[in-house]
């Protein structure tokens, strides 16, 4: 692994291609490097675990809205589209769209937390969808999405965005690109170009995560993946990127990240060196924020711990900093704290969520999140009496480079009416893979089982999860049997009509 610098250089400078951030990332991409073996089975976990959410949330109302855009662009040799028959084809970008909303509406796959946060899972559906359209092979598609994620998580351990407000989609873009390029065997100058694009129209605000959240939630990584495939599109016809995109006098660092004395230390693996990174990154036992997570495993345990909840004077939450700012009292969105919010926003409030599976010693991703439940006087009053704290062990521990030192848990302590306090501690959620049980490949299986239960065939289910486990003896032209259909009855549509 090799630290790169990374700073702003003024337009008098020439910057030589090779030393800038976006080429150094198409290196690697453009590699030949030997696939690891541990992260090819990773691969497969996460492809089960997107089907899993993609599903189970086709008939919600994003994912519907997605769907009818993505009907429009019928094409005859294109990709397909969870829950509509695999002889049916769309173009690649609109398919990457709405897959990817599916996948991102429950806010239930995987994640990563370094300097920045990101689901790298968000990766998949544009890169699968790119596979089908040209016609790739299982082994093409491994490398696209391990080269994808190993691009994220070096972004996302490297370059803070949500300091300065700008939507973590701002990684996904480049790490997009690079994947496609590396399942493409596109050279380096065509990558670097691809990375350069999708990061410049990939930049949006952290408003779509804050106050009164909306459906943009789910579409903004989907939006970012078709924004990818069209960048590499382009360059692939021979066109150029602003440049360079990371360190130019107004780039994106220069103009609205850290400003022209920023310093930035990006790792990278070395030139053939194979992609490990998608190994430290880790998925959703719970469909919440992934700070939530073992925030739910300590109200499980509580619930256990506490006799009568109605004798519960307060809770105080001492955690990270992105868990206190971002979903817990420290974000001060007073929707954060509404039975009326959205479910994105609830999906975004600590204080919510622990009430709720501290009431419930459980979590389910409908039940858990229905206005009726939301409204039910005694988790608001639970609920109200909820304050989070940043604590600096903790966000020293979420910062911590070492993957198996990294941590996302909480101390909470609970005061009951009588003075009595009753408290709990976790480093880090069950599931995480340094957890107390960490997810295996039986997990993933049992969790799509789960997930898509009356909604696909025991015949479909099994199918997809004896192809998807021999992924890599797909020839070309087979992947569109990654893809799961539904009894076409099952879809809902939207009867609203709009420009497609």
């Amino acid at each position: 692994m090799i630290l790169h610098k990374v700073k702003v250089y003024p337009s008098k400078i020439n910057l030589p291609k090779k030393k800038q951030l976006a080429w150094k990332i198409a290196e690697i991409a453009s590699d030949n490097s030997k696939l690891n073996k541990e992260a090819i089975e990773m691969v497969i976990n996460r492809i089960i675990d997107n089907a899993s959410v993609a599903i189970a949330s086709l008939n919600r109302r994003p994912v519907i809205s997605s769907r009818e855009m993505a009907k429009a662009h019928l094409r005859k040799n294109g990709a397909t589209i969870f829950g509509i028959n695999s002889n049916i084809k769309f173009d690649c970008e609109w398919a990457a769209w709405t897959n990817g909303t599916a996948v991102r509406e429950l806010d239930f796959h995987d994640t990563f937390l370094a300097a920045d946060y990101s689901h790298p899972g968000d990766n998949i559906p544009p890169l699968l969808a790119v596979a089908q359209q040209l016609k790739k092979s299982g082994l093409d598609l491994l490398r696209g999405i391990i080269t994808a994620y190993e691009v994220q998580v070096s972004l996302v351990k490297g370059i803070c965005l949500h300091k300065h407000k700008v939507d973590h989609i701002a990684h996904l873009g480049p790490s997009v690109a690079a994947g496609i390029g590396s399942m493409l065997k596109l050279n380096t100058e065509t990558i670097y170009q691809a990375i350069q694009q999708a990061l410049h129209v990939t930049i949006s605000t952290r408003q779509s995560r804050k106050g009164e959240i909306s459906s943009w939630k789910a579409y903004a990584p989907a939006h970012a993946g078709k924004l990818a495939i069209e960048a590499v599109d382009r360059v692939m016809r021979g066109e150029g990127a602003p440049s360079p995109i990371y360190e130019g006098e107004d780039s994106v660092i220069a103009r609205i990240l850290d400003g022209k004395k920023a310093k930035y230390n990006v790792p990278l693996p070395k030139k053939n060196e194979p992609k490990k990174a998608i190994l430290e990154t880790y998925t959703k036992e719970y469909s919440a924020e992934y700070q939530a997570q073992a925030l739910i495993d300590i109200a499980k345990k509580l619930n256990q711990k506490i006799s009568n909840l109605n004798n519960i004077k307060k809770i105080d939450i001492y955690t990270s900093h992105h868990t206190h700012y971002v979903i817990g009292t420290g974000a001060n969105d007073p929707q954060k704290m509404d039975p009326k919010a959205s479910r994105e926003t609830l999906d975004h409030s600590i204080m919510y969520i622990f009430a709720v599976a501290l009431e419930d010693a459980d979590w389910h991703h409908i039940k858990s999140y229905t206005r009726e439940r939301a409204n039910r006087k005694s988790t608001i009053k639970i609920w109200r009496g909820i304050k989070t704290h940043e604590d600096k062990k903790w966000t020293k521990k979420y910062h911590d480079p070492n993957p198996k030192n990294k941590s996302f848990g909480a101390r909470v302590v609970v005061t009951m009416k009588n003075g009595k306090k009753i408290s709990e501690y976790l480093e880090r959620a069950d599931a995480h893979p340094y957890g107390s049980r960490p997810f295996k490949r039986n997990d993933y299986i049992e969790k799509f089982k789960t997930l898509t239960n009356n909604i696909i065939s025991h015949k479909e289910s099994m199918r997809f999860i004896n192809i998807v486990q021999n992924l890599k003896k797909l020839k070309k032209g087979q992947l569109t049997k990654l893809n799961i259909a539904v009894d076409k009855k099952y879809l809902k549509k939207n009867n609203k009509l709009g420009i497609f």
